[in-house]
């Protein structure tokens, strides 16, 4: 749908310089050189795939953190040398730059915000969505991907996963009317499961329909506006922080774990529990 208004401006010019990140570009390429770093030398694609992992991860941990400044900035400095050094290792070859990298994510995002740089409305999140997704297709209709799935990383974590896909399905309007069909799901493979467990089902069979439990948990989460992959995360650390507090009980009244009945160790669980927020 067009709009009525006036026709909105052409995306901004670029600064005139970018001083830290050319800095950064022009270091790596003397780090590359013939006479640079041995180790930086003889980086491949395939010897840099954990680092970036690794970074990646590292950065996410700094995010849980914002008010850590210094170390966000140098975790997203990291994340930030993977992508300059992968260019540099480009250019070595003559097949793109750096500058080609940040040209193309800067044409892409002016192409998919129409209802910013063009005259198409979106009144909403759930509508700017829907349009990336169209235009999406669009772009990717000459390549061979054919369903609205493609382009979902297939090394993401199994929740993150879950949940790209479980939205890739929702932009084209395959998704339950509410959460309440979502939450009607679970409690359906619940029981699913509950019936191949007990009944004696082959263990692919159990966990087949242990699976179907998780996804559609991943799906519920997603009406609630919870990211899975992160509220796992945190529920594990809180199980931690608890166990480990249950741990430091047990020693200082002089006792074990390994000593403790369940019952025992299940009491002293709830008082670190209804501790409050110190032990969660």
């Amino acid at each position: 749908m067009t709009g009525t208004g006036p026709r909105p401006p052409p995306p901004p010019s670029p600064p005139e310089s970018v001083a830290g990140v050319a800095r950064l570009h022009a270091i790596m390429k003397r780090l590359r050189a013939p006479d640079g770093c041995p180790w930086d030398r003889v980086q491949t694609l395939e010897s840099l795939k954990p680092c970036v992992l690794e970074e990646t991860y590292e950065l996410l941990a700094a995010m849980d953190r914002p008010e850590d400044r210094e170390n966000h900035i140098e975790e997203l400095g990291d994340v930030l040398l993977q992508v300059v050094f992968q260019c540099a290792m480009a250019e070595e070859k003559g097949d793109f730059t750096l500058d080609d990298v940040a040209n193309a994510v800067a044409d892409k995002l002016v192409r998919r915000h129409p209802h910013v740089f063009g005259d198409i409305d979106a009144k909403d999140a759930s509508a700017v969505l829907k349009n990336w997704e169209r235009i999406k297709q669009r772009e990717h209709a000459k390549e061979a991907r054919h369903s609205a799935l493609d382009g979902v990383p297939p090394a993401l974590p199994a929740l993150l996963k879950a949940q790209r896909t479980q939205e890739k399905a929702s932009r084209v309007g395959f998704d339950w009317k509410d959460s309440g069909g979502a939450l009607a799901k679970i409690r359906e493979e619940a029981e699913e499961l509950r019936k191949a467990a007990e009944g004696g089902e082959p263990p692919a069979r159990v966990k087949e329909e242990f699976g179907d439990l998780l996804f559609s948990a991943v799906n519920y989460a997603r009406f609630l506006g919870v990211d899975s992959e992160s509220a796992l995360q945190e529920a594990t650390e809180k199980f931690a922080r608890r166990f480990r507090a249950v741990e430091a009980a047990f020693k200082a009244r002089g006792a074990s774990m390994a000593d403790a009945s369940l019952e025992e160790m299940d009491a002293v669980w709830d008082e670190v529990k209804n501790a409050g927020p110190a032990c969660d």
